[in-house]
């Protein structure tokens, strides 16, 4: 497997754009603009080097490298604290029981609230995988798993730059002009804008504009459009796969969605996500046979490295083959962390 991932550098920036552009509308946080994405490799150089006992809104942005040709086939980031620097809103699904003596009935009512409960939270997003390294078509299988799973591999090194609680927004339903339902009908009456130039707004700013005009009212879910209400909580049509990661990973959907596209938001517990879990610390050895497939660490935030590939356990270690420890910058009798799917 020569699919490796590693920490963005600035060298990235022009791939980085590229990625930007396949990701197509309704994709926030990389629809920045080539100044801002080399921002946020800026910062993100600056987190990966930097010694923390505990978060303090650093944010740091993965790289999945083929080796083979130097192409950068995908990308996702890790946020260890929202809301802090700016409002972090979304809106909450809430269920809401009427009684009538009268007509003998009781009925339930949804309604959106708008929150933001998730100030401190650490967040992932930003998964991003090249078209030509997806589905059954990829030039190299593994190449989602190994970028989404990275993240949490990295806060198994270091739990303590992140925050208990994790979360992650998908994104949500738009049509291919980039158009929302949901931020026609929930939206854009009170902001007077269309959903490109909102979601641009809260991209390049801090949010205060959404404090400002954002209702203060909860707004009743049977009152809108039924294509709007259908959309409520569904995941983009690109984000399934990313989806299907988050689940795997213990991630849950809360009845939380985007204030944007109604997307939704999913909520973990750090300590209790799968790969944070059952990872563990093993001494790298010579490989005896190749059999079990793994996703292999060298357990350091500066300079991270992690892949995808085959190797052989003993009671004396992880056996890794020559190539793979150069791919980890590590060399044997060193620890490397070890992920294996169970069955």
């Amino acid at each position: 497997m020569s699919l490796f991932v590693r920490p963005a550098r600035a060298g990235d920036l022009d791939a980085i754009c590229h990625l930007a552009e396949l990701a197509g509308p309704g994709f926030t946080s990389l629809s920045v603009g080539r100044e801002r994405l080399a921002a946020k490799i800026t910062d993100s150089e600056a987190a990966f080097s930097a010694v923390l006992d505990a978060p303090e809104n650093e944010k740091y942005l993965l790289i999945l490298e083929d080796s083979d040709d130097g192409t950068i086939a995908g990308m996702s980031a890790v946020k260890s604290r929202v809301g802090n620097n700016a409002p972090y809103f979304n809106y909450k699904l809430l269920r809401l029981t009427q009684a009538s003596s009268a007509l003998k009935e009781t009925f339930g009512i949804d309604i959106l609230m708008l929150v933001n409960e998730y100030t401190g939270a650490s967040e992932v997003g930003t998964l991003f995988v090249h078209p030509d390294y997806r589905g059954k078509t990829a030039k190299k299988r593994g190449a989602g798993r190994l970028i989404s799973q990275a993240r949490y591999m990295m806060m198994a090194i270091a739990p303590q730059r992140f925050d208990r609680t994790v979360i992650s927004e998908l994104r949500g339903v738009v049509d291919e002009t980039g158009a929302s339902l949901f931020w026609d009908a929930v939206g854009r009456p009170f902001f007077r804008m269309n959903f490109d130039e909102a979601d641009a707004i809260s991209a390049a700013s801090k949010n205060e504009f959404i404090v400002d005009l954002m209702p203060r009212y909860p707004i009743y879910v049977d009152l809108l459009p039924e294509p709007a209400r259908a959309v409520i909580g569904q995941t983009h049509k690109d984000g399934a796969g990313a989806r299907h990661y988050l689940e795997a990973e213990g991630f849950r959907y809360d009845r939380v969605v985007d204030i944007f596209d109604g997307g939704p938001c999913l909520t973990g517990h750090r300590d209790s996500l799968r790969t944070v879990r059952d990872s563990r610390v093993m001494t790298i050895i010579k490989p005896e046979s190749r059999t079990i497939t793994a996703l292999v660490s060298n357990n350091k935030i500066n300079g991270l490295r992690v892949i995808l590939t085959s190797v052989s356990i003993n009671d004396n270690g992880v056996g890794v083959s020559d190539s793979d420890c150069t791919a980890l910058n590590l060399n044997r009798g060193e620890p490397a962390r070890l992920w294996i799917k169970r069955s």
